[in-house]
């Protein structure tokens, strides 16, 4: 009987870890849809920006502006891969409509003292549009007397910069040569999935190892 039950216990336990294993291998599958979905989205061919965006239905959707930059630029503290800190510059941005809507121009390091000014004049500017969720409760107070900020936080930003809740991550700016852009991408969504698939996959060898184990063990002091 003890046999039994240390056999049906490892059975129900390499059951369990394999149905974990197995599930996570259809999420795999399915993010891989969602960011195929969305690599084909932020690449699709630009189209003007909607009257009324809205976050959820227009996130990345590829636009294409031309205006005019005005006012400075509001640094967003941020770090880079192989460069080190440095600020995300963002502008107000007025279309050639009236309307005002947020610029995210790119990427320049902190050794860069001066902050480029953006291009003067009328601009064309190519990007996506976005509303990054990176506020939380470790989130720092934004530094407005040195304009040190440490989150794009679309109403914050278009509160201070007076424009609507709009933010163009730019893949392009029409003559801003010294600012690197960071278009968005896939990169900073998460897909861990298939770790976590291999994590269960291997618990559950693991566990019928130590079932037939401990069950060889028992036969031996019972023989």
């Amino acid at each position: 009987m003890r046999m039994w039950g240390i056999a049906v216990l490892g059975l129900v336990g390499v059951s369990i870890l394999l149905s974990l294993g197995v599930w996570q291998v259809r999420r795999l599958a399915w993010k891989e849809t969602v960011l195929t979905d969305v690599e084909n989205r932020i690449d699709a061919p630009t189209v003007a920006i909607p009257q009324t965006p809205d976050p959820v239905r227009d996130r990345f959707l590829p636009v294409a502006v031309s205006g005019e930059f005005t006012g400075h630029a509001v640094r967003v503290l941020v770090s880079q891969k192989r460069v080190g800190a440095g600020y995300r510059l963002i502008n107000a941005f007025q279309l050639q409509d009236g309307r005002r809507v947020l610029v995210d121009r790119g990427f320049v390091t902190v050794r860069d003292r001066q902050m480029p000014p953006p291009p003067q004049g009328l601009t064309k500017v190519e990007g996506n549009l976005h509303w990054p969720q990176e506020v939380d409760n470790f989130t720092p107070e934004n530094d407005l007397a040195e304009n040190i900020w440490f989150a794009r936080d679309v109403p914050t930003l278009a509160s201070h910069l007076q424009t609507e809740l709009v933010l163009v991550i730019a893949r392009r700016v029409e003559g801003d040569v010294e600012v690197e852009p960071l278009p968005v991408g896939t990169t900073g969504i998460p897909n861990d999935h298939l770790q976590y698939a291999i994590t269960w996959f291997s618990l559950a060898g693991i566990w019928l190892s130590m079932t037939l184990y401990l069950l060889y063990r028992t036969r031996q002091r019972l023989a």
